[in-house]
C-alpha cells in the first residue's frame, strides 16, 4: 500500500538558543509542541494524526542537553542524547546494558542517529522499547519547566497511551539511573514482526541479582501489552528471595502473562501476546539464571 504524505501543516517554528528562551515559549498560552528528534512527530503532523501545534519548539539548538555521564553515582542522559549514542555508549554498555540492548533494538540506524531515548519516552506508546528497560533499571526523570523542577519515577510518569504527567509547559531534561550491582543480569527481548525496524508486539526486560542460588532481586518490565509499559510486580513477589528453579520460573511467568492486559490489532491477538509475555519471560530468567 502507497502512503501519501501531505505537506506540513502551518505553524510557527521556533528554535531556541537557551533554555530560558525555551521556558518562556511554553509559558505562554499558545499550543506548543516541542521535539528533538522529531521521528515520531513530524510523521504525525504529516498524516494529519495530531492537532497541529501553533508553535513548534526544535530543541537541538540546546547543545548543554546532549550528555551521557555518570555523576553523583548514577548514570545521565541528557534530553538530545540520541538512540545510538545511548546504545553504543561505553558507559552503558559496561554498567546498564539492558539500556543498551534495548536501544538497539529501535529502528533503523537513520532513526536511532535522530531520535533521542527522552523523545522514545515523552511519545508514551505503549510499545516503547527502551520503557521495560528503564521501568527494570528504575530510572527517575528530571523535569523542568520555568519556575522549577521536579523528579518523577518513570513508573509515574505513564498515565495512558500517549499520555504523561508533563504539563504542557514542561520538558523532561534528563533521565537519572542509579547504578545497579556489578553482579545483576539483565536482557531485553522484543518480538515483532520485522525486529527491529517494527514495532514491538512484545517487549520484556528483565534484571536480575542471585545470592546462593536464590534470588536476591528481579525486576519485570513488559511493554505494548498495556496502556503503558507495566513492572510484573506479582511474578516478582514470587521470585524474591527462593530459591532458584524451573517450576518457580514458569509459575512466575504465567503470572507475569495474568499481569498483562493486551489489546487484538493488527499486529497480535491479545491472547498471542499474553502467550508470548509467558514464553518471553520465562526464556530471560532461564537465560540469566542458566536453569535448562
Amino acid at each position: 500500500m502507497v502512503i501519501f504524505y501531505r505537506r506540513l501543516p502551518k505553524f510557527e517554528y521556533i528554535k531556541p538558543e537557551s533554555q530560558n528562551m525555551l521556558f518562556e515559549i511554553l509559558s505562554d498560552n499558545k499550543n506548543c509542541s516541542v521535539y528533538a528528534g522529531g521521528t515520531d512527530l513530524i510523521p504525525k503532523l504529516k498524516k494529519r494524526l495530531i492537532k497541529p501545534p501553533d508553535v513548534l519548539i526544535d530543541l537541538k539548538g540546546l547543545n548543554e542537553l546532549d550528555y551521557i555521564k555518570i555523576e553523583g553515582g548514577a548514570l545521565k542522559i541528557g534530553a538530545l542524547s540520541t538512540i545510538y549514542s545511548v546504545a553504543t555508549s561505553k558507559i552503558v554498555i559496561e554498567k546498564f546494558n539492558i539500556l543498551s540492548q534495548a536501544a538497539k533494538s529501535i529502528a533503523a540506524f537513520q532513526i536511532q542517529n535522530r531520535g533521542t531515548i527522552v523523545g522514545n519516552i515523552c511519545n508514551a506508546v505503549p510499545s516503547a522499547d527502551s520503557a521495560p528497560a528503564l521501568l527494570v533499571l528504575n530510572a527517575k526523570l528530571n523535569i523542568k519547566k520555568k519556575d522549577g523542577s521536579r523528579k518523577v519515577n518513570i513508573d509515574e510518569f505513564f498515565i495512558g497511551p500517549n499520555k504523561t504527567v508533563l504539563d504542557k509547559d514542561e520538558i523532561v531534561t534528563e533521565v537519572e539511573i542509579s547504578e545497579v550491582p556489578s553482579s545483576f543480569k539483565g536482557i531485553y527481548y522484543k518480538l515483532s514482526t520485522r525486529g527491529k525496524m517494527d514495532l514491538a508486539t512484545v517487549g520484556v526486560a528483565v534484571l536480575l541479582g542471585s545470592d546462593n542460588g536464590r534470588f536476591s532481586d528481579i525486576r519485570i518490565g513488559l511493554g505494548a501489552v498495556a496502556p503503558t509499559p507495566i513492572r510484573a510486580k506479582r511474578a516478582e513477589e514470587l521470585l524474591k528471595g527462593e530459591k532458584i528453579n524451573k517450576e518457580l520460573i514458569n509459575n512466575a511467568a504465567r503470572i507475569a502473562s495474568d499481569e498483562s492486559s493486551p489489546i487484538d490489532d493488527h499486529r497480535a491477538s491479545a491472547t498471542y501476546r499474553k502467550i508470548m509475555v509467558e514464553t518471553l519471560v520465562k526464556r530471560a530468567i532461564c537465560r540469566l539464571t542458566e536453569v535448562g
